[in-house]
């Protein structure tokens, strides 16, 4: 009973699945377009950032330091610069500030990469089963046919557009895959930039601490224009 049942859903075809190979297409190609986009408009060079940076620190400016920081568009200087606030507190202090910045900014970085991941793993095996589903409707047409075999033709047709399923799961699979690698490598960049000029920073505390001198304290939590513009696809940046 259980299976006769199976079989009739099996053969009302597999061609719903070659539409959902394709919306979940356009939903992948449409989310990697979107990181692409998302990753190019706060796209910075790094080492001439680290550079800006840290000849600041060195001069002990730490105000000219997190103008450097607020004229990049960057993702990792949004970051750093909302740890910042806390670096009165000590190397520390700002370490713990540094690491919880970029967990808020994690949620932005890894947007799309969890659907980009799930497709690639996955598109493959429902285009499996919809040539799964293809192959029994076939075989099932064979058994109609008996021997009429000037209809065999129409059964290999059958087989052949039941194929084009994994094909199509395969197509949807692959792009996934390679952006979903390529996401994965642009997030790893940043945690490298914000590790960079947040082991500047903690040298530049470190130093000051050294010398006996007090740190510098960042009064006030309001945004202003400069520093809210990088907030909008990261985290939220404090002011002055």
């Amino acid at each position: 009973m259980l299976v006769e049942r199976l079989s009739r859903i099996a053969l009302l075809g597999s061609t719903w699945v070659l539409y959902l190979l394709l919306a979940l297409s356009v939903a992948s190609f449409g989310s990697a377009l979107e990181r692409w986009f998302f990753f190019a408009k706060h796209a910075d060079r790094l080492d001439a950032l680290a550079s800006r940076f840290s000849e600041a620190l060195e001069c002990e400016d730490f105000d000219r330091a997190r103008r450097v920081l607020r004229e990049s568009r960057s993702l990792e200087a949004g970051i750093v610069l909302t740890a910042l606030r806390w670096v009165h507190g000590g190397p520390r202090a700002l370490a713990d500030a540094l690491d919880a910045s970029l967990a808020r900014a994690r949620g932005q970085l890894n947007r799309s990469t969890y659907l980009l991941g799930t497709l690639g793993n996955n598109a493959p095996f429902i285009g499996l089963l919809g040539t799964v589903i293809g192959v029994i409707t076939a075989f099932h047409q064979l058994g109609d046919v008996g021997q009429n075999k000037g209809a065999m033709g129409n059964v290999m047709g059958g087989i052949a557009e039941a194929l084009i399923a994994t094909g199509v799961g395969l197509f949807v699979a692959l792009p996934a895959v390679v952006a979903y690698n390529l996401v994965q490598k642009k997030i790893s960049e940043v945690e490298t930039g914000v590790q960079v000029l947040g082991k500047l920073a903690g040298a530049y505390v470190e130093t000051v601490e050294h010398a006996g001198e007090q740190l510098p304290r960042i009064s006030g939590i309001s945004l202003t224009p400069a520093e809210a513009a990088p907030a909008e696809s990261t985290v939220a940046v404090e002011g002055n």
